[in-house]
């Protein structure tokens, strides 16, 4: 069997075992209200939480950069690419987020690239929640550093390996957790991280893709939330969804984020964002800056739903936030109730393995402020329909 058979083999083997993703295509800009394929759907899996992904003010932002700067940078940042409205964006997030500096980087996968590698050597050891995101994973694995897993969420587990590291004699001792855990919604037990970093001489780093624009005074994310922003050294985030645009950013002291510019690959070796990202990313800023209605609507919704879906006998797990996973658990079936949702006039994706363990097959709603609530009661209606023609309710 050649290269490519063996290639069509697994793609089939997945297909049959439910496990193959269904790619679908949007042929109209990101709402509530979304055409796929075709066909006029609500859409409940965007992370689009605030609903600034069409927004006029952003839109207009990058319309007037793209005329004032063009349409790309033209260079990397340390070489030709660093225009004024990087550094425009760069303070005002440092600003948004109550921190010295911030650095952008093309995505929010690529900040976990940027710093996890280069902070993190060889002598240095890493302990890592064992839900980490996929980015945090790929950026210890692009390290030398030795590896230390710690259970989900378990102050005793990380502890344990505090105490492992302390025995190996790492140099450095990096914490690294996701802030909000994007396929549970589960927020990390930041506060007790924070204490056992103190007693080990730890840093501590936290993934916010999924907190910012959700958790904290106006968005500002897990250590907000917690009011432990003075208490942890790395927060990485996103422009991608909350903010509505793309993009990602490193958040810290100021010697940290010049470091970085010396050293980060990322940011030293790829091209930046180009004019018109970075100019609906710095709108998306100032919305947030100036008002905290949208996320009080974001998690109005969120309460809504979340309690007529409980209430109908659905397992939403423990959810902390408006990421809301219907709980399947077996993968055929999974995918078969996301068609029937389809077909319904919901758009809701299965989340299977490998995304998340075999057997915690879920579909994962994600609510946004740009909602209202009889799409809400429209969803609601849809789910109960389909959960007793499936069996489940």
């Amino acid at each position: 069997m050649n290269f490519y058979d063996q290639l069509k083999e697994e793609l089939k083997n997945l297909d049959d075992s439910g496990l193959l993703i269904t790619i679908r295509t949007l042929e109209t800009p990101q709402g509530a209200w979304i055409n796929v394929d075709g066909k006029k759907v609500l859409n409940m899996c965007s992370n689009n939480y605030l609903g600034l992904a069409n927004d006029k003010r952003l839109k207009e932002a990058a319309i007037k950069a793209i005329k004032d700067w063009g349409v790309g940078p033209g260079a990397v940042r340390t070489i030709a690419g660093t225009m004024k409205i990087h550094e425009e964006l760069e303070k005002k997030l440092a600003e948004f987020k109550k921190v010295e500096s911030t650095l952008v980087v093309q995505s929010g996968f690529n900040a976990n690239q940027a710093v996890i590698p280069t902070i993190a050597k060889e002598e240095d050891g890493i302990l890592s929640d064992e839900l980490n995101h996929a980015s945090i994973i790929d950026g210890i694995r692009l390290s030398k550093a030795k590896r230390y897993i710690w259970k989900h969420k378990d102050l005793n587990s990380l502890e344990e390996k505090l105490k492992e590291a302390q025995k190996d004699n790492c140099r450095r001792k990096l914490i690294i957790t996701d802030g909000v855990f994007s396929m549970d919604g589960d927020i990390a037990p930041l506060p007790g991280i924070v204490e056992l970093a103190k007693k080990y001489e730890a840093l501590v780093m936290i993934d916010d893709a999924h907190g910012e624009g959700v958790l904290g005074e106006g968005g500002r994310g897990i250590a907000d939330h917690f009011n432990l922003t003075d208490e942890v050294d790395i927060e990485i985030g996103t422009l991608s969804k909350a903010f509505g645009v793309v993009g990602g950013f490193i958040a810290g002291k100021k010697v940290l984020i010049d470091y970085l510019r010396q050293q980060a690959r990322p940011f030293l070796f790829s091209s930046s964002l180009s004019p018109a990202e970075t100019a609906a990313a710095l709108e998306a800023t100032k919305t947030l800056s100036e008002s905290d209605n949208l996320v009080k609507k974001l998690w109005e919704n969120a309460r809504y739903f979340q309690s007529k879906i409980k209430e109908m006998g659905y397992d939403i797990g423990g959810t902390q936030t408006p990421i809301t996973p219907v709980m399947i658990y077996d993968e055929k079936k999974t995918k078969e109730f996301s068609t029937k949702l389809y077909e319904e006039g919901i758009f809701a994706s299965a989340i299977v393995y490998p995304t998340v363990p075999k057997g915690k097959a879920r579909i994962r709603v994600m609510i946004s402020a740009s909602h209202s609530k009889e799409d809400l009661d429209f969803a609601v209606d849809k789910f109960e329909k389909i959960g007793k023609e499936f069996g489940i309710l």
